[in-house]
């Protein structure tokens, strides 16, 4: 059975240059912590962002994510992000 996890964020400002890579952050964390049987669908809140439609078709369309992962840069860049600091 198909489980769906929907987690909806909230960018600080409207033109936050960064709420692709925190909604790419949040996806991958999910993945790597979910079993397969669940679906992840991750968007930021409706109002919250000047290009809402974009962010979100960007966070949930297989092939940008795929593509986006197999960059090495954006890749380090997740992996910094979901590193624990322990300060």
């Amino acid at each position: 059975m198909m489980v769906v996890v929907m987690v909806t964020f909230t960018p600080t400002v409207e033109h936050c240059s960064m709420a692709t890579v925190i909604g790419l952050c949040i996806r991958v964390k999910l993945l790597r912590s979910l079993p397969s049987r669940f679906k992840v669908d991750i968007r930021v809140a409706p109002g919250s962002h000047a290009t809402e439609a974009a962010v979100n078709k960007q966070l949930n369309d297989k092939e940008r994510v795929a593509a986006a992962l197999e960059n090495p840069n954006v890749v380090e860049m997740v992996d910094e992000c979901l590193t624990p600091s322990y300060d």
